[in-house]
């Protein structure tokens, strides 16, 4: 009878300081204290010390990151992290037990690149702060998108995107692209995509729906990290996102809505398969 879920956690910040692993094991965290499974993790330097789990996890999260999404083809980090994620899909084809995946940021560029599932590009400029997002068609019909409002709000942190979905390509794979950024009608841009269903199993977010309220907030305070955001994107946009972050139930609602959905689609999940079990055979 299956009691406990496993859990993996890919990072892929190749040492950097950053607050993205501190919340996804703050959400890990919350998890493990509500689920009647015992709940377990483990985590995986991926790019710094080519660290890469097996197939004996249940649920994968995979991290953020920094530099280019482009440059790593090939590389033998690369090389092991995607025959991870093919013997996760070949899993999910022969198996009625699956195994979840979670993308964030840097992870869902690079996934995104290797399956076709949209064009990856580096932006004109640097994409920072509290943004609005917006819902597909399909969007407002996701389960881990449900409890939010329409746009909704995320933490928004890259140089690069994804656009020109092959929306075939995304179907194929039994997928649906949920949402893409705001509305810019005086830039002649297309927009980025910012979150798409790849499959059952796997769901990935070009946004941060980790990062909490109190680490952008305490980030932005910080002396050091005002200059830099004024020196970088201007005194404007700063205050901009300070305005944004006076209403903290903006950011707050997405870091409870997505992940925690994530982690309790898995564990109903494994709670049917539980159960199951427990039924007589004959």
């Amino acid at each position: 009878m299956r009691h406990h879920i496993k859990i993996a956690i890919l990072d892929l910040y190749e040492g950097e300081a950053n607050e993205g692993m501190r919340c996804i094991l703050q959400l890990v965290s919350e998890f493990k204290q509500s689920s009647p499974f015992h709940i377990s993790h483990e985590i995986f330097d991926v790019r710094g010390k080519q660290q890469v789990p097996d197939l004996s996890f249940d649920v994968y999260i995979s991290s953020g990151g920094p530099g280019s999404p482009l440059t790593s083809v090939g590389s033998e980090w690369e090389n092991r992290y995607f025959q991870l994620m093919e013997g996760i899909l070949r899993h999910n084809r022969e198996s009625e037990e699956k195994k979840f995946v979670f993308l964030i940021c840097h992870s869902f560029q690079i996934f995104c690149r290797q399956y076709g599932l949209g064009k990856v590009s580096k932006r004109k400029s640097t994409s920072f702060g509290v943004m609005p997002v917006h819902k597909t068609r399909a969007g407002h019909h996701e389960r881990l998108l449900h409890t939010l409002e329409e746009p909704f709000w995320v933490i928004d942190s890259r140089d690069y995107q994804i656009t020109e979905p092959d929306i075939i390509a995304i179907h194929d794979m039994g997928g649906h692209l949920l949402c893409v950024e705001k509305e810019r009608p005086l830039i002649p841009l297309e927009r980025a995509v910012m979150a798409i269903r790849i499959n059952p199993e796997i769901f990935g977010t070009q946004f941060h729906p980790e990062a909490d309220y109190n680490s952008m907030f305490m980030y932005l305070l910080r002396e050091d990290k005002k200059k830099y955001v004024i020196g970088k994107y201007g005194e404007k946009k700063y205050e901009e996102m300070l305005q944004h972050l006076n209403d903290p139930e903006k950011v707050k609602r997405t870091y409870h809505a997505i992940i925690p959905a994530f982690l309790n689609q898995t564990q109903a999940h494994y709670d049917r398969i539980r159960q199951a079990s427990l039924q007589p055979q004959f």
